[in-house]
């Protein structure tokens, strides 16, 4: 290498230092800023080697079409489409500060499990006036598992038939989680009071509204009531499932989970804390797709230490839950249209959730790379079956079409003397295939038709042009597909019955009515 060639490398760097200076002075932390939360002191915390050795690995956030920034931004109109889908958590409250000083001080004593210099921990959260929720967050809290009765979770089905649901479900004792603090009158007390409770963490009509049991059970403890057998270092959310079970119920899980990531600004997925006692389902494969890792928390052994925890409102309060009571006025769009024109009664967060999933099992999300069957449509039906589905299941799943072999067999035939275009029917029999073989039906399916029942929660991640047939019996005619349909954007077609039984050929000519509309 020449002098001229060493000298032009050299001044190139020097080029790009100094940009790199300018850049990062003139970008200070923006603690308002969900992105930029991260990198505030409290997020510090995680930059730490895990005390118990190598931590598991983060998973990265994959690239979503569909992606609009989680900005926090406070002039999120009261009951828009963002305040239900996306951040409309804009208002922060501050329980326990912590000063960046203080963290500049942090240290990790390896061999008591304690912080040397005792710093304490931080907590806040963000409401949602629109969805009466909230998201909250935390560092340096401890959780005491003998604190909180339930059973252990994670076993296997077959091992725990008949317990009961009182039995799964979380009940914390007063200390079950704990923040250490410095300042020695709050020491002994309780991290909130039933005024905060009740404004920011209000029950409604959830009987048992576990996220707030939780907080209410966080005691405030002194540095030398703070020991930890083990640090998790690594950004964790903490999860209370109810209907764990049920891929709709499920589902609003994943959303809420998901949306207290992104609100939060972590820069990759989380780790998953189960605070409950359920026992395992063919569902967790989802869960452990979308998040870093999974564990049950009676699994671990001692008191953990979180670095930096995260607390996601239940599903019943997501609007996926909420539209079924209240009218959500929102439609599906892209997102490129609504960067180019934000509307308030448009959003793309389901897409944008639908495009998650999918990523997570590592199909292709760009909608240009979406395969297609050469041979023609996919026309997915949707099936229901009998499965066992927890330890209070008697195995059988109640009929909401009666014939529906029937119409599968008629639909199957008719296809193969279809003449304008060839017909791949697909036989969704779900309960038999895997989370990932679902998705996959799912995202290359045209046309999606079933039964209503919570199999067809799985259109979230239904490609963007799919057309939705749903058949609906006279004793379940609610709104669950509808609306997902209509918040995503896609088109929906509903056959209603008088009873349970549908007429084949009305099935049929529904069908050839939308297959024309394709084309075919």
């Amino acid at each position: 290498m020449n002098k001229k060639k060493l000298k032009i490398l050299v001044s190139l760097f020097a080029l790009n230092s100094v940009t790199l200076y300018f850049y990062f002075s003139s970008h200070p932390d923006h603690k308002s800023s969900p992105e930029n939360r991260f990198s505030s002191p409290e997020n510090h915390l995680n930059s730490h080697s895990s005390v118990a050795g190598k931590p598991p690995q983060s998973k990265p956030w994959p690239i979503l079409p569909s992606y609009l920034p989680w900005s926090q931004n406070r002039n999120v109109p009261w009951r828009s489409c963002e305040g239900y889908f996306g951040n409309g958590f804009t208002r922060k409250i501050d329980l326990i500060k912590s000063s960046p000083e203080t963290h500049r001080k942090f240290a990790v004593n390896t061999l008591s499990g304690t912080d040397r210099y005792g710093v304490g921990g931080w907590f806040r959260c963000y409401f949602s006036e629109t969805l009466q929720s909230s998201i909250c967050e935390g560092g340096g809290i401890r959780m005491n598992s003998e604190k909180i009765r339930m059973s252990k979770g994670g076993e296997k089905l077959e091992e725990v038939i008949g317990r009961g649901e009182e039995e799964e479900l979380p009940n914390f004792k007063n200390g079950a989680f704990e923040i250490m603090v410095n300042e020695r009158k709050k020491i002994g007390g309780k991290l909130v009071d039933e005024e905060f409770l009740n404004k920011y963490l209000p029950e409604g009509a959830i009987s048992k509204h576990t996220m707030r049991e939780l907080i209410d059970s966080i005691r405030l403890v002194s540095a030398n009531e703070f020991h930890c057998d083990k640090w998790i270092e690594e950004p964790t959310l903490l999860i209370t499932r109810f209907e764990y079970a049920n891929l709709f119920h499920t589902i609003t899980d994943w959303y809420s989970a998901y949306a207290a990531s992104r609100v939060t600004g972590l820069p990759s997925r989380p780790h998953l804390v189960f605070v409950d006692g359920h026992c395992e389902t063919q569902l967790e494969e989802t869960w452990r797709a979308l998040f870093s890792s999974l564990t049950y928390a009676k699994n671990f052994s001692g008191s953990v230490c979180f670095r930096h925890a995260i607390l996601s409102p239940l599903g019943y309060e997501t609007a996926l839950f909420r539209g079924l009571s209240e009218n959500i006025d929102c439609n599906g769009a892209s997102a490129h249209d609504l960067w180019q024109n934000p509307n308030d009664r448009k959003t793309a967060r389901l897409s944008e959730f639908g495009e998650m999933i999918r990523a997570a099992f590592g199909f292709p999300v760009d909608r240009q790379n979406i395969p297609r069957m050469v041979t023609g449509p996919n026309v997915l039906f949707v099936r229901r079956e009998d499965y066992l589905a927890h330890p209070r299941h008697g195995g059988k799943v109640q009929s909401r079409l009666s014939n529906e072999q029937q119409v599968f067999d008629s639909v199957k035939s008719w296809s193969l003397n279809h003449t304008e275009c060839k017909l791949n029917v697909i036989n969704g029999l779900f309960a038999h295939m895997s989370m990932k073989e679902q998705v996959r039906a799912i995202q290359d399916a045209s046309v999606i038709v079933g039964a209503h029942g919570a199999g067809l929660t799985h259109i979230v991640s239904a490609a963007p042009k799919a057309i939705i047939l749903e058949i609906i019996s006279s004793e379940y005619r609610r709104p669950h597909f509808a609306l997902i349909a209509q918040w995503k954007g896609l088109e929906y077609h509903p056959i209603y019955l008088e009873g349970s039984y549908a007429d084949p050929p009305v099935v049929i000519d529904k069908l050839s009515s939308i297959l024309k509309s394709l084309g075919c």
